[in-house]
């Protein structure tokens, strides 16, 4: 025979998984997400312009919009948008989801990144096809820019306006 405390630790536990689901998806709408409008090109080519090597309106170009998610440490591209700026395979890189799957996936580069006034080049995970763009920890550091949830948006960080800080201690 289950004595009252086994029976409403099993009650408790019911409503736990019942329940925190629920709670946690309203929290998910009410923090909302942070999209921002991100423009892409092939950092390769941009290097052979600039070595009047090609002509300019050969590079290939991008402009798409992306989930901020400091979950993510790096750059997540569809596959379809890194073939079309033709970016070059580097490396592979086991990725861990949010659900905690594990996955090998291609790391391409060098793509330049440019979000409002600032950018930079980096490498990036290929993500599958007409996945969504993932801006990661690595962009958001290296470009300066803090999230502002209330708002929804990022911004530069107030101590660095104009160009971004880069802590090299």
């Amino acid at each position: 025979m289950r004595t009252d405390k086994e029976c409403n630790h099993d009650i408790l536990n019911a409503i736990i998984q019942i329940e925190m689901p629920k709670i946690f998806e309203q929290l998910d709408k009410t923090m909302g997400e942070i999209k921002v409008n991100i423009e892409l090109e092939n950092y390769a080519e941009r290097y052979f312009f600039l070595q009047k090597n090609l002509n300019e309106h050969q590079i290939r170009k991008h402009s798409m919009e992306a989930l901020v998610d400091t979950g993510a440490v790096m750059l997540m591209l569809p596959q379809d948008v890194t073939e079309k700026l033709g970016l070059q395979f580097i490396r592979k890189a086991i990725v861990t989801y949010a659900d905690e799957r594990k996955d090998e996936r291609s790391v391409v580069g060098p793509v330049s990144v440019k979000i409002g006034d600032r950018f930079m080049s980096t490498e990036c995970i290929v993500g599958p096809p007409s996945s969504e763009a993932l801006v990661g920890q690595i962009i958001l550091e290296a470009l300066d820019l803090i999230l502002d949830p209330q708002n929804k948006s990022i911004h530069p960080r107030p101590e660095s306006p104009i160009y971004p800080m880069v802590k090299v201690k």
